[in-house]
């Protein structure tokens, strides 16, 4: 397997805990738990990871987008953190590239979320941003 660099970011980069690489989009434990809970409850096989992007859209002006898929487009860049494969088109990956996706299940709310370094300002509910 080739270890991508920032200078070549189409190819697959895995990020583990003995290594200090870190991935351009990276994975916490817990979004890494859910998405395996996910992928087991919809019967989803190995091969399936996370279409990440960014779209217009939201009370900030960017919204994030997250689906389940196993086919790399034209374009795309490809990454893989705590054996979460994860596909970004190369227009999202300009606002992704650092961002670290993350699950919370407290009282605070449920669900994905991103904690994106290129982000100036979120919205209150952190599913919008703007740069």
């Amino acid at each position: 397997m080739t270890t991508a660099t920032e200078t070549a970011p189409s190819k697959i980069t895995e990020a583990t805990e003995a290594t200090e690489e870190v991935p351009l989009i990276s994975v916490s434990e817990g979004a890494q738990a859910q998405v395996e809970r996910l992928k087991q409850q919809q019967n989803l096989g190995a091969d399936y990871g996370l279409r990440v992007s960014v779209k217009g859209g939201g009370c900030s002006g960017l919204s994030y987008g997250l689906d389940f898929d196993n086919e790399e487009r034209t374009g795309d860049q490809i990454f893989e953190h705590r054996g979460v494969k994860l596909f970004v088109d190369m227009k999202s990956f300009l606002y992704l590239a650092g961002t670290r996706l993350d699950f919370s299940d407290g009282l605070n709310g449920k669900g994905f979320n991103f904690v994106n370094p290129n982000a100036e300002r979120t919205c209150g509910c952190g599913e919008s941003f703007s740069v």
